[in-house]
């Protein structure tokens, strides 16, 4: 059999949290609510009269789909797509972000998971290749 390939799934998991993140903002236009209005109404200006939290959702579900399938824009083989540190400083913002408001709630467990995994692949050394390519052994890929 073969070896997990964590970076793989990591990366299907974080567009299933990005194309989340992004229904939920423009659902989150029609019907705003931020998660955490039962304990304090302090956050409501973010998401009504002007839909702030939700562009903010939907930037960051984009910027998600474009550098997990990355668009040519991105070069695909850059240091910035290969770097998984890069990932584990830059998807916690969309985790917050996406928790805020609540139609977000499932795309920041997903965004969550996803970053797990990506962690687990960055400790084992492995290595983000071209898209939907197996990595090369010896190059960074740990031998298990």
């Amino acid at each position: 059999m073969g070896r997990l390939i964590k970076n793989h799934l990591a990366r299907l998991i974080i567009l299933t949290a990005a194309t989340y993140q992004i229904a939920a903002g423009i659902h989150g236009i029609f019907w705003p609510k931020i998660f955490w209005d039962i304990f304090t109404k302090v956050l409501d200006p973010v998401v009504k009269p002007f839909p702030i939290l939700q562009i903010l959702n939907i930037l960051f579900g984009l910027l998600g789909l474009a550098w997990e399938y990355p668009l040519p824009i991105l070069v695909p083989n850059s240091s910035f797509h290969r770097s998984i540190g890069a990932r584990l400083a830059i998807y916690p913002l969309s985790v917050f972000v996406a928790v805020l408001l609540y139609q977000g709630t499932n795309a920041a467990i997903y965004y969550l998971v996803g970053l797990v995994v990506y962690f687990w692949a960055y400790n084992e050394g492995e290595i983000v290749c071209m898209p939907w390519k197996i990595p090369e052994r010896g190059r960074g890929v740990s031998k298990a």
